[in-house]
């Protein structure tokens, strides 16, 4: 049986990691289902993530000469532990982006009836799900009558779970406060307080995604294995579409932030999440994993839920996207086609200049200018330097088929 293994709360690393659960019972968990390609190879990235199997370096303080050994990362992107980087990098890149305007979060939700089919089909319906909230926000937008009268510019993110790992699939918007008119010519500010109507907004994204489901099922784009086979049945489809047409949809609003700078807080916490940090582990033992959740229903205390280690590692593995899938988007005006044109148009009719920031190539400066965390310092005397004075060989070409080409980050 697996040492017992407890989360620490005083140190910066946290004692228990994803990765600790899969190298645990990952093997077990793996001969016991039939998992896709994309989940095993997410496990084997996630175990050997930062260990001696992929290789790194010796550093060693130039002061008062402690030494440590730095493993290399599997810069996968679902790995809790491989995020840092490129989160830092990707905020550097949208602090150009922010304009001086109220910033709105508008959070869209599926409804747990369409999960068996979500799930069977994640690619298909996770692109109709930003189709559609991305044709219904700028439906909005694009109406006077709900003061605004032209285009949005917003970034919408992807998430599939919850606090307890469930299967909740919803899409973060973050919409700057006002349309560009459509020739150009005027900033249209939003309310201060106020974006557009929930209620309404929630019956226009239902149609449209609806819609489209029923569109993608006439071009047989679905598959329907399991609990939803019945629904193959043209018939049994058009009922439960329906059904879900009678079902009032979650379409929430969010205070307005207060300020840009309240955004890219937001932004930093939201983008490059993954299911569960870390951080949150508390303890695995007798094979069970026990992680703090927030309890939405009371008053976001933090509780504790323990669960089987299996069971813990197949609600992780929900939440592995297809491969190459995009859970960043960007829309309207901040859309990658025509971003640099129109956003230098909207700062130029709010009268504003652009937020030039240079970006350390260096990624130990870069996530200190970020952070303010400077990872190359001694942890030992905090005075001195850590230098590199040995490399470890890594594994051989092909060993690890989840890596990409690695590096120390």
């Amino acid at each position: 049986m697996p040492t017992l293994l407890k989360a620490t709360t005083n140190n910066t690393r946290p004692a228990l990691e994803v990765g600790d659960i899969f190298r645990a019972y990952g093997d077990a968990y793996c001969a016991a289902h039939a998992l896709p390609l994309q989940h095993q190879r997410v496990m084997r990235a996630i175990q050997v993530c930062r260990t001696a199997s992929l290789g790194g370096h010796i550093e060693q303080c130039d002061r008062c000469g402690h030494r440590r050994p730095v493993y290399n990362s599997c810069r996968n992107r679902n790995c809790p532990k491989c995020q840092a980087l490129a989160k830092a990098r990707w905020l550097a890149d949208r602090q150009a982006e922010l304009l001086p305007v109220g910033y709105f979060h508008n959070v869209f939700t599926l409804p747990h009836e369409l999960n068996d089919l979500l799930a069977a089909n994640q690619q298909v319906l996770y692109t109709l799900l930003f189709r559609s909230v991305a044709e219904t926000l700028q439906e909005f937008a694009a109406d006077p009558q709900h003061g605004l009268g032209g285009q949005l510019g917003f970034t919408a993110v992807l998430h599939t779970w919850d606090q307890k790992l469930l299967y909740h699939v919803h899409l973060h918007c973050v919409i700057a406060g006002g349309a560009l008119a459509g020739n150009g010519s005027r900033w249209l500010p939003a309310r201060r307080n106020y974006l557009f109507p929930v209620r309404a907004l929630s019956r226009v994204f239902r149609g449209k995604f609806l819609d489209g489901l029923r569109q993608v099922f006439a071009r047989e784009q679905l598959v329907f294995p399991g609990r939803c086979a019945a629904l193959a049945a043209p018939a049994e489809f058009q009922q439960w579409l329906e059904r879900l047409r009678q079902k009032e949809w979650v379409v929430y609003s969010q205070p307005p932030f207060a300020g840009p700078e309240k955004v890219l807080d937001y932004l930093s916490r939201y983008t490059h999440r993954i299911a569960i940090s870390n951080h949150r582990l508390r303890s695995l033992e007798g094979g069970q994993v026990t992680f703090d959740y927030r309890d939405r229903r009371d008053g976001n205390q933090v509780k504790q839920l323990t669960i089987p280690a299996a069971e813990f590692i197949r609600r992780f593995l929900t939440h592995v996207v297809p491969p190459s899938f995009c859970r960043i988007r960007h829309y309207g005006f901040l859309g990658n086609r025509v971003k640099q044109a129109r956003l230098e148009r909207c700062r130029t009719l709010l009268g504003a200049n652009a937020a030039v920031k240079e970006v350390p190539k260096d990624p130990l400066a870069l996530l200190l200018q970020l952070t303010g965390i400077d990872i190359g310092k001694c942890p030992e005397c905090k005075e001195g330097t850590m230098v590199v004075v040995e490399r470890l060989p890594g594994p051989q070409r092909g060993r690890v088929a989840s890596s990409k080409p690695l590096d120390s980050s």
